[in-house]
């Protein structure tokens, strides 16, 4: 990521009311706060990050001018405020205040007890406190120290409910913001809290966490060359069904560090025909294909992710923020090349989708001649669309990939009985849900009992029924013989168990050690005696991981065989005939291996 503010990227601008709101930096343009005022935006590009502006009452023709907050005025702030923390004020310091009794100064505790809250403790009025905000004096900090002046119950208040009112005012007042770049947990927290929670499932940063730690998502590293430490290629293909509108995706990529635009990459061109103008796009506009960006095949053989969708088209709104847009694709862009996207029919039936049965026609350069710029454009076009399905879906179906994962809303069991033999051995399997009952199932039908039960009903299937006939006296006839076996092979039939998909909806031997995971950051308040979590913390779906290891299962018969035991072995030794000629065989006694040492010996 870039650590300067560029043009067209998108940032999260973090307010004083503890919200965010992510604006795209377009260059000659105004950015709108709400209350807090507007500001141009080329006021803050080519800035870095985490720098803290102060909205200036002094407007101008596009907006406010904007102040930098200095980090050592942040940090005099900061210790101002720590100044007067509640923890002091219960072990009855100057800040709880002293009143003389009997002559002596004792030391007493100031609680909200006889505090009555309402209107006529802020002597200030509205119109009062909005010609104030008119007022040029470059910041709200005048504003709250006036409304803490005129507050008639101040020296009532506790250090703990003075440290909460402030605070409240300064949020309300205070025109700052502080520019954030927009990653990956930045935009979950803003869809979360402030946006549509249900399009991302419920995905909290811990949940996302725990999502790419199972699935052993990673970035290759730096390698050493002569020329010092160089970014090695990280290897990899993992297979994803994303529902979250592309924010697994993105925070995949983010792991694998494919994510942002490199600024190293260039595009190279090689001279080749003119093609013609894209689909709806006019004559006047079309450009040589060694002017403009053409979008070459998915090229890329590791650190791919190769995304499922049951759509048409995937939904990856989410990589916007990010300047990836799918359906208008820049080849700067590593996940031009990194991301492949497959439809279920395609994996499933591949035949049965137009564009991967149907190639184009083969048509020779000298008729190609022929053709106008636009005919040849369209061609071109299909031909290479042909050739990117073809390969991509082809190398899906081939499989070997080295990790699942899923984040959907269907049912999970009918997801992997397709996706887990597409794995690799010993690749992680995770399935995300918001709630812990789907994952409960695909538990149970991955259980040892599940699969022994599987292997059981298999071996069973594979031995032929033994079919038990009653002996008699006189021989059968042949057309007894066969009227018996006819029988024997119909109850088989009728009574022989067979595999269905209510009692094994999957191959339970395809995976290993199914687990559920979860975890929830909580915040708490911690003060002496007044320690719990936040009342006030948002609630929605637990969000619950479960993982699981591809294993491939032995063919043939697998014997286990234990330990030894220490005890001495029995043999069995002939003794020499010592009864007559008639007699059948010799006896056999059994002895220790000592009693043959000692036989040797002597």
């Amino acid at each position: 990521m870039n650590p300067t503010v560029q043009p067209n990227a998108y940032v999260a601008l973090q307010l004083p009311s503890d919200s965010a709101k992510v604006v795209q930096i377009v260059p000659n343009t105004t950015i709108h706060l709400g209350k807090y005022g507007s500001f141009p935006t080329n006021q803050i590009l080519g800035r870095p990050y985490y720098l803290t502006f102060e909205l200036l009452n002094e407007p101008e023709a596009d907006g406010h001018a904007l102040r930098i907050v200095t980090a050592a005025e942040l940090h005099t702030e900061a210790l101002l405020s720590e100044d007067s923390t509640p923890g002091d004020a219960d072990e009855g310091d100057d800040i709880a205040g002293e009143s003389e009794k009997d002559g002596a100064a004792a030391t007493t505790m100031r609680t909200n007890r006889n505090i009555v809250d309402d209107a006529t403790t802020q002597q200030m009025t509205m119109e009062e406190i909005e010609a104030l905000k008119k007022e040029a004096t470059g910041s709200g900090k005048d504003i709250i120290a006036k409304l803490l002046q005129s507050h008639s119950a101040l020296d009532q208040k506790s250090a703990f409910s003075l440290a909460k009112y402030t605070l409240r005012k300064r949020k309300k007042y205070l025109k700052r913001f502080t520019v954030l770049p927009l990653d990956v947990p930045a935009l979950g927290r803003w869809m979360l809290e402030q946006k549509d929670a249900a399009k991302i499932m419920e995905l909290r940063d811990e949940i996302i966490g725990l999502i790419g730690c199972w699935a052993n998502v990673h970035h290759g590293g730096h390698g050493m060359s002569a020329d010092g430490p160089t970014p090695s290629q990280p290897t990899g293909r993992w297979l994803v069904i994303d529902d979250t509108a592309g924010l697994v995706v993105a925070a995949m990529a983010e792991r694998m560090g494919i994510l942002y635009p490199s600024q190293e990459y260039e595009p190279e061109h090689t001279e080749g025909d003119r093609t013609g103008p894209e689909d709806g796009q006019a004559q006047s506009d079309f450009i040589p294909s060694t002017q403009r960006r053409i979008i070459p095949g998915m090229s890329a053989k590791s650190t791919t992710i190769t995304l499922l969708h049951a759509n048409p088209q995937p939904n990856l709104s989410m990589l916007q923020y990010f300047g990836f847009d799918n359906n208008d694709p820049v080849e700067t862009h590593p996940l031009h090349t990194h991301l492949k996207t497959v439809s279920w029919m395609q994996l499933l039936d591949p035949l049965a989708d137009a564009i991967y049965a149907n190639e184009p026609t083969v048509v020779t350069d000298a008729t190609l001649a022929t053709w106008k710029p636009s005919k040849r454009g369209v061609h071109h076009r299909k031909r290479r669309r042909w050739a990117r399905v073809r390969s991509v879906v082809d190398e899906t179906r081939a499989g070997g990939f080295d990790g699942l994962v899923v984040a959907s809303l269907m049912d999970p069991a009918s997801i992997l009985r397709h996706a887990v033999p597409l794995l690799a051995g010993s690749a992680p399997v995770v399935v995300y849900s918001p709630y812990v009952e789907p994952l409960v199932n695909l538990v149970d039908v991955y259980s040892t009992a599940r699969r022994t039960a599987y292997i059981n009903l298999k071996r069973t299937l594979r031995e032929p029924p033994l079919i038990k006939t009653e002996t008699t006296q006189t021989p059968d006839s042949p057309a007894q013989i066969e009227e018996r076996e006819k029988e024997g092979e119909e109850s088989s039939k009728n009574h022989s168990p067979s595999i269905n998909d209510e009692d094994f909806p999957v191959d339970p031997t395809l995976l290993l050690a199914p687990t559920i995971h979860t975890s929830r950051v909580r915040p708490w308040q911690v003060l002496p005696g007044r320690t719990h979590p936040h009342m006030t913390g948002r609630g929605g779906a637990e969000g619950y991981v479960f993982h699981a290891i591809r294993a491939f299962p032995a063919e043939g018969k697998v014997e286990a065989r234990g330990v030894p035991g220490r005890k001495k072995r029995k043999v069995a030794v002939d003794t020499p005939a010592t009864s007559s000629r008639n007699s059948e065989a010799a006896e056999g006694v059994v002895v220790s291996m000592d009693d043959v040492k000692e036989s040797g010996n002597g």
